[in-house]
């Protein structure tokens, strides 16, 4: 009986190291959330250098409808990969993130020029904390916007090429006002530790708001020379802070 208990013990301290050794492995999981006007595919560099460095990545193409069904979209992709993951939103996406990213599955939330709220808040009241550049949103019909697409390239894109800029400028997934008009009711970063990267030269959100967003947040923060669209134009930086954070959100 006595060498049967050191013998439980044994293993049961066994398991235990075991589980310590698991859970400092790095994150090898990455679900990536895309923001307004946009969708998935803008995401494609930056997945296909996480993909070539050994993560798994998957892409939320949430509808734009509203706060709700974008997190709801977002959660679904959550629960397909059941397994430790790091959480990130573009833009609008911050905003995704904030609000699903409560989920036991997700280990740190990415935001990549992106709304960042606090519980409680809306997205259009931060931006009148510190107004951005642009103020280019046109009615797309039914209580929906898009980006003027005359002004798309200059105000959202500046540093890709235009004829990249003119494609997505025609090609936008209008967002419902409603998205801007809800509040988060429990942020994420709260409970999860965070990474911001700030687009210095981004028009649709103030960098200054991005910086006061990641600073109010804790957030460990890089600042990326570019327009709102670093997701696409400076990919390398972008997947560079991902890995990061996978790495140290163990």
């Amino acid at each position: 009986m006595k060498r049967l208990l050191i013998t439980s013990v044994a293993v049961a301290a066994l398991a235990l190291g075991m589980s310590g050794i698991a859970s400092a492995e790095p994150i090898k999981n990455v679900v990536l959330v895309h923001g307004a006007f946009a969708d998935g595919s803008g995401w494609h560099a930056v997945a296909d250098i996480l993909e070539r460095d050994g993560y798994s990545v998957s892409i939320v193409q949430e509808p734009e409808t509203s706060l709700a069904d974008d997190a709801a979209a977002t959660k679904r992709i959550i629960e397909r990969v059941n397994a430790p993951l790091i959480l990130v939103g573009h833009s609008y996406g911050g905003a995704v993130i904030t609000q699903a990213g409560n989920e036991p599955q997700v280990r740190g939330l990415v935001y990549i020029a992106a709304f960042q709220p606090d519980s409680g808040e809306v997205l259009g009241a931060l931006l009148k904390q510190k107004p951005p550049a642009a103020n280019n949103a046109v009615p797309a019909g039914e209580g929906y916007v898009i980006v003027d697409p005359k002004t798309f390239h200059a105000d959202f894109a500046a540093d890709l090429p235009a004829k990249e800029a003119r494609f997505m400028a025609i090609s936008q997934v209008p967002i419902s006002v409603t998205g801007f008009g809800t509040p988060i009711t429990n942020a994420a970063w709260h409970n999860k530790p965070s990474w911001y990267a700030v687009a210095t030269e981004d028009r649709m959100i103030n960098p200054d708001l991005e910086r006061f967003m990641a600073k109010r947040a804790g957030s460990t923060t890089i600042e990326v020379k570019g327009s709102h669209a670093i997701y696409m134009s400076q990919p390398q930086a972008v997947a560079r802070l991902i890995e990061q954070a996978a790495k140290d959100a163990k």
